[in-house]
């Protein structure tokens, strides 16, 4: 499977946190690390990583530093 089948494959979860307005975040997993894109322009991209890359998105999201 190549990077663009798995990336379409993907299941996306949104972020369980969303603002009022409409700014989300969701991610997937993949066989490899994970991926995480932005829900309102979908087809924009997606952010791949390691399994190492993606908890440290994850935990950096939760411990509040990624904030604006």
């Amino acid at each position: 499977m190549n990077d663009a089948d798995e990336l379409a494959g993907a299941k996306w979860r949104k972020a369980s946190f969303s603002g009022s307005s409409g700014g989300c975040v969701e991610l997937a997993k993949l066989s490899t690390g994970g991926a995480a894109r932005d829900s309102k322009n979908p087809e924009g991209g997606a952010l791949r990583t390691g399994i190492e890359g993606m908890r440290g998105l994850i935990l950096s999201a939760k411990s509040g530093v990624l904030r604006p």
